[in-house]
């Protein structure tokens, strides 16, 4: 049984709210829910604590635990909830989120982890009995996505993704007023892109592991590199290691952006190339060049990131264009524009920012004003799922099937380009042994890697 649902911590007002946010609509007052959510949050690194305070700005919230490997970042955000918080108190901490999970029953567990961990850490908490908000992407390989959503659909959890596009105020009203009004006509051609200077490329010394980060838990599953340095923000990212390069980390947005704006499931063939073409002097071994080619029925979705060089576009440095015969919407998550074809007025739908009604956003450290108005809908949204027992609007099955996508674009690449056509029903890459073989990345004991069929 749903425990929000039996508790009916919402009041009628609040649901009503609810129900505005759902839709997207501007201008929202934090949810002052009668009696507090339990919330945790495992990893507590720059986004883990940027996701939380949404959550605790829209909501009332007991956030009644932590979990970081690293105690420095640990007791850090244990100050800053504890600051934040009208109880005033220091959430307990922990290093290992299973010792969090079997203390304490949760409502909503944020889960802000690097990607190798995404997976284990979310079935764990689904098992525990908590909803969550899980960033993308939601696995490093396929076969852990799939034991992801599984677990959900078994235990009625409600996973929302961090693919907060599909919350975005000006992306909404664009979606409204242009696609669905069918201004552009036949849609047969997307580009996205990301040509960000965003590949961490340097070539540290090894050196002892500090006293504060436990490295052993930090690595879990994944291959045990030489340690050469905090792995914090950028530095793990640059490893396939620990993710799923840049294609893992921004195609995920953008082509889950063009899925949801444009109602597209899973692509009917993959496939990319790339490597590493100009930046050959570092540790890095994520591919600085990359193109995707995602095909739906007469329409592909071509991807392209470069590490290096100028942008094509400067206006649109990580962005969507969708192109139909009468005109092109682009968008990034600053603006959309609508651009017709021949005669016809152009429009502009500019970023929505809340420092008026989220002061505290203008002193927090490194965060992102421009998104912190979708991830708060993001989570309002969340929180009306788990009342109303529905799917959020980045359910884990729509986080699954982008995050997918871009793994399967990784194996092409890999696979020297060859066209990949995933059945998730048989959950095989059609008629390709090899590449099924790699839906499923080894992992180091003594964890074990999860199954669909035993969550």
């Amino acid at each position: 049984m749903n425990r929000l649902n039996r508790r009916d911590f919402l009041k009628s007002s609040s649901a009503a709210t609810l129900a505005l946010a759902s839709m997207g609509l501007m201008g929202m007052h934090p949810i002052h829910n009668e009696e507090p959510l339990k919330v945790a949050l495992i990893g507590t690194g720059w986004y883990g604590k940027s996701d939380l305070f949404r959550l605790m700005q829209i909501a009332n919230c007991d956030v009644v635990a932590l979990c970081d490997v690293d105690s420095n970042l640990l007791n850090e955000a244990g100050s800053l909830v504890a600051k934040r918080s009208k109880s005033g108190k220091t959430p307990s901490l922990y290093k290992d989120y299973r010792e969090l999970l079997k203390n304490h029953k949760l409502d909503i567990t944020v889960i802000g982890t690097p990607d190798h961990w995404h997976a284990l850490q979310a079935i764990a908490a689904i098992q525990a009995g908590s909803h969550v908000y899980l960033q993308k992407p939601i696995s490093v390989d396929v076969i852990e996505g799939e034991a992801v959503v599984a677990a959900a659909r078994k235990y009625n959890k409600k996973v929302q993704v961090g693919v907060q596009r599909r919350s975005t105020p000006h992306l909404i009203d664009a979606k409204k007023e242009i696609l669905e009004s069918g201004k552009l006509g036949k849609i047969s051609h997307v580009e996205i892109c990301c040509y960000f200077h965003m590949r961490a490329n340097g070539n540290p010394d090894e050196e002892p592991v500090p006293a504060f980060l436990d490295y052993e838990m930090w690595t879990g599953p994944a291959p045990l590199r030489p340690y050469d340095g905090l792995p914090h923000v950028r530095w793990w990212r640059t490893f396939m290691e620990y993710g799923n390069g840049i294609t893992g980390d921004m195609c995920v947005h953008m082509l889950d952006t063009v899925r949801w704006l444009l109602g597209l499931g899973w692509p009917k063939k993959i496939t990319s190339s790339g490597g590493i073409f100009v930046q050959k002097e570092g540790k890095s071994n994520i591919s600085d060049t990359q193109t995707a080619i995602f095909e739906y029925d007469e329409m592909n979705v071509v991807w392209q990131h470069r590490t290096w060089g100028n942008p094509v576009d400067p206006e649109y440095p990580w962005a969507f264009k969708i192109f139909g015969e009468h005109g092109m919407l682009a968008g990034s998550t600053l603006k959309a524009e609508y651009f017709p074809y021949g005669d016809g007025e152009k429009k502009l739908y500019d970023c929505l920012y809340e420092r008026e009604e989220y002061p505290e956003d203008l002193k927090e450290d490194r965060i992102e004003l421009n998104a912190a108005p979708a991830t708060r809908r993001q989570m309002l949204n969340l929180i009306a799922a788990i009342k109303e027992n529905k799917l959020p609007v980045a359910d884990i099955e729509e986080g699954h099937i982008s995050t997918a996508s871009c793994i399967l674009a990784n194996i092409s690449m890999e696979l020297d380009g060859r066209p990949l056509v995933y059945d998730p029903k048989k959950m095989v890459v059609v008629n390709d042994p090899e590449a099924t073989a790699k839906l499923r990345r080894p992992y180091r004991g003594p964890w074990i890697h999860p199954e669909p069929d035993k969550v």
